[in-house]
């Protein structure tokens, strides 16, 4: 089986870096515009529940079937949502969180830990539902922390977890065939559905 685990497209936050975590922000109108259908078409489509990641599904995948998954939604990030780094360069909270290297607990939020587990469950169960009924293909539209979380925990060649956040509109294409055996998932491809001249 092949795993598609891809990124949503690029919103109004993304471009001037404001933490959307748990914010359901929509794509902008650039984002809409450059995204490009993919280049398969698969029945199904998991997506987040947020939507920014519905919606860039629904341009990827124009004849799927969306089925949201809730624990794909993005981190938490608490009392950061909606702020970025330089409207709190000073703020005591974040200066701890980010010399922690942003593992610990965000205020009213999530550890990056606790994120994680909850994305790397819900990720495990979906392979194994997908395997055990013979899919070919798994596609997944989310978030960049979605991939972060479970390309660290799952994917090969190992690497660092912030090493694994596509671009917007892009993502990772993975083969499951040591999945059963392993737990591991072998990275094939880099794949982004974003239309030429449009970046």
């Amino acid at each position: 089986m092949k795993i598609y685990l891809l990124r949503h497209g690029e919103t109004e936050w993304n471009v001037v870096k404001r933490y959307q975590g748990t914010k359901d922000i929509p794509l902008s109108d650039k984002g809409r515009a450059e995204l490009r259908r993919a280049d398969f078409s698969p029945e199904t489509v998991y997506v987040s529940p947020l939507s920014r990641a519905t919606e860039s599904a629904k341009i990827l995948f124009p004849e799927a079937s969306l089925i949201p998954v809730q624990d794909f939604r993005e981190m938490c990030f608490g009392v950061f949502e909606g702020r970025n780094y330089i409207e709190m360069e000073r703020d005591p909270d974040y200066l701890a969180w980010v010399g922690d290297n942003c593992t610990g607990r965000c205020p009213g939020g999530e550890t990056r830990a606790e994120f994680s587990d909850r994305t790397c469950k819900a990720f495990e169960a979906l392979v194994d539902q997908c395997l055990e009924r013979g899919d070919e293909i798994l596609a997944i539209v989310a978030h960049g922390g979605t991939q972060m979380a479970v390309m660290e925990r799952f994917g090969r060649p190992r690497r660092d977890y912030y090493t694994w956040c596509a671009g917007n509109g892009s993502g990772f294409v993975l083969s499951a065939d040591c999945w059963k055996t392993e737990r591991m998932l072998d990275l094939v491809d880099e794949v982004r559905y974003i239309n030429p001249g449009k970046e």
